[in-house]
């Protein structure tokens, strides 16, 4: 049986840096509810985008997030998992947002539009991962350049 191991702040940073799909999960009136998003990372912040009237805008801003990504491989039983915690806050800033699209905008998969910016910055990032072998390139969630 594989034997969890924890990950270092900056594996679980890198982790992030080098995904593209999460899930937010937050408290409503409701209860919880966990989201998808596509998202993009700027200094130690998450960026997503999402509508003006989606429950994390309803339900989300100022208020404590987490955030997770992972990777499971069913056959041999590894996988990792990244967790960061923070406040959700509304990216308003016309610069700051121009920054954004022109080094990495996160593009939601799903349709209709997503023009409201989200920052989550984080103060608590922990992950684990189960199995051995495991190289900086083989936990990377995607192959890709910035």
């Amino acid at each position: 049986m594989n034997e969890p191991v924890d990950l270092t702040r900056e594996e679980c940073a890198d982790l992030l840096r080098a995904g593209v799909f999460g899930r937010v999960a937050m408290s409503s009136p409701v209860g919880p509810r966990i989201v998808p998003v596509n998202y993009s990372v700027h200094d130690d912040s998450i960026v997503f985008r999402t509508t003006p009237y989606s429950a994390i805008a309803t339900y989300g801003f100022s208020s404590d997030l987490a955030f997770e990504i992972d990777y499971i491989d069913y056959e041999t039983h590894l996988g990792w998992s990244v967790v960061a915690l923070g406040r959700a806050s509304r990216l308003d800033d016309p610069e700051e947002i121009q920054q954004i699209r022109a080094t990495w905008d996160p593009r939601p998969w799903a349709g209709g539009q997503r023009n409201l910016y989200v920052r989550l910055r984080w103060r608590e990032l922990t992950g684990r991962r189960l199995g051995t072998g495991w190289t900086r390139e083989s936990m990377m969630p995607v192959r890709r350049t910035v």
